[in-house]
């Protein structure tokens, strides 16, 4: 997103008002993928809010990210359900595979990995969600995964990532 654009965006909301940061901040992230330091720094001017306290807001919740999501973005729920069924063997390898850990992506931008508390999908326990241009709607739910399913979906969504580029 460029300066421009972020700037539009920022001002479509009252300015000085600091009850506004949640919503301009999942505008923004909603917009460009992810909190620039750019945006932080933008967001905190329109607010009159320190930068500091816009990154600590932002940092608090785990819905906010600072770094630009994959094409294909993985999330591996670690629900109770998920965990007792295996999800720490599918992160370890998704981790191995793609060689990141949750909060970072792949080197060529492919895949970005995280972990969050519950998808909500219990009863297809253990679930990874992958989503991103060119994943089926969207966003898909992949259930029942173990370590050779989780290796199989990668290699598919490998072909994806591909004609994304």
């Amino acid at each position: 997103m460029n300066s421009a654009d972020l700037d539009a965006l920022i001002g479509q909301t009252p300015g000085g008002d600091p009850s506004q940061l949640i919503p301009l901040l999942q505008k923004v992230q909603e917009a460009a993928g992810f909190l620039s330091r750019e945006a932080l720094d933008a967001i905190a001017g329109h607010l009159g809010l320190s930068p500091a306290a816009v990154y600590g807001v932002a940092s608090f919740y785990n819905q906010f990210r600072f770094t630009a999501p994959g094409r294909v973005h993985l999330q591996v729920c670690r629900g109770t359900a998920c965990h007792v069924k295996g999800s720490s063997d599918v992160l370890d390898t998704l981790q191995r595979e793609l060689r990141i850990q949750p909060g970072q992506t792949t080197r060529d931008g492919a895949f970005s990995l995280e972990t969050v508390a519950c998808v909500g999908a219990c009863s297809l326990a253990p679930v990874v969600v992958a989503s991103g241009p060119g994943v089926g709607s969207g966003s898909d739910f992949h259930a029942a995964m173990d370590q050779e399913k989780t290796r199989s979906l990668l290699t598919n969504l490998e072909q994806v990532t591909e004609c994304n580029a």
